[in-house]
């Protein structure tokens, strides 16, 4: 995951409020950081995607292949 694909998957996911859980929503799973925090500090887009899913409870159905485009035909 790129992390333009890790910013389309949270507008897609939680919308208005992605900003908002980015900045603020500590988790746990990478070190009791933001989500903001850990990709700054050089966590991969796809373990705080992961994260964040965890920590905001998002359905597993909708966490693998998040923020991905649709392939040209």
């Amino acid at each position: 995951m790129r992390h333009s694909e890790f910013d389309r998957a949270v507008e897609d996911e939680f919308g208005a409020h992605g900003s908002a859980l980015v900045d603020d929503l500590v988790l746990t799973a990478v070190g009791g950081r933001t989500a903001r925090q850990a990709l700054a500090a050089g966590v991969a887009p796809r373990e705080v995607w992961a994260a964040l899913c965890v920590e905001a409870d998002v359905p597993l159905a909708r966490r693998h292949g998040a923020g991905r485009l649709e392939p040209r035909r």
